[in-house]
């Protein structure tokens, strides 16, 4: 079954650990979600916290639309816009184990190790080709398709990646024991 908008329209915190086991595809490439942070308005690390600007602007909605930016200048990164239009929550798509378009994914990495592929948030752009282009598109229609996960999988929690600022909230979820996360859970 496909995700919805209204999916979307819920706290990044309920929807970030719901989204573990789900199906992220993008022109038919992707896989399956197994690792997310959440982010919201009030969190100094999120890039809504000092405001709306013309490079955040999709993070406030509406929500079930994509939010892409340029992560150091060099990677695209990937976040589901959540909560009611005007307040700035998203989940960054931190890695996916993939599924669908293994050929297309490994051209476009020039890798060949599944484990490698989308275990990243710039990895799993590049590899399903996703770039600011995609900014503000919704996730509930092409070249997105979104399926609810079939089982709900183990799900662990901890620290999120790479923080300078609010590092001690466990925001970030994974499938626990995915050999496709972007780094082990502790």
């Amino acid at each position: 079954m496909a995700l919805s908008r209204e999916f979307f329209a819920r706290s990044v915190h309920e929807v970030a650990p719901e989204l573990i086991g789900a199906t992220l595809l993008v022109d038919g490439v992707g896989g399956r979600i197994v690792e997310v942070e959440a982010y919201d308005q009030e969190d100094p690390a999120s890039h809504a916290f000092g405001g709306r600007t013309e490079r955040n602007a999709s993070m406030f909605g509406p929500p079930g639309h994509a939010y892409v930016y340029r992560s150091y200048g060099i990677h695209w990164c990937l976040n589901l816009v959540c909560d009611a239009e005007g307040r700035a929550e998203a989940v960054l798509i931190r890695a996916l184990e993939p599924t669908h378009g293994l050929d297309a994914m490994r051209a476009r990495r020039g890798l060949d190790d599944p484990r490698t592929l989308c275990s990243g948030p710039g990895k799993l752009c590049q590899a399903l080709a996703i770039t600011r282009e995609h900014d503000g598109v919704p996730l509930d229609a092409p070249p997105f398709e979104l399926l609810a996960r079939e089982a709900t999988p183990e799900i662990a929690r901890g620290r999120r990646i790479g923080l300078t600022k609010a590092v001690e909230p466990e925001w970030r979820y994974a499938e626990r024991g995915s050999p496709f996360l972007s780094k082990p859970l502790r």
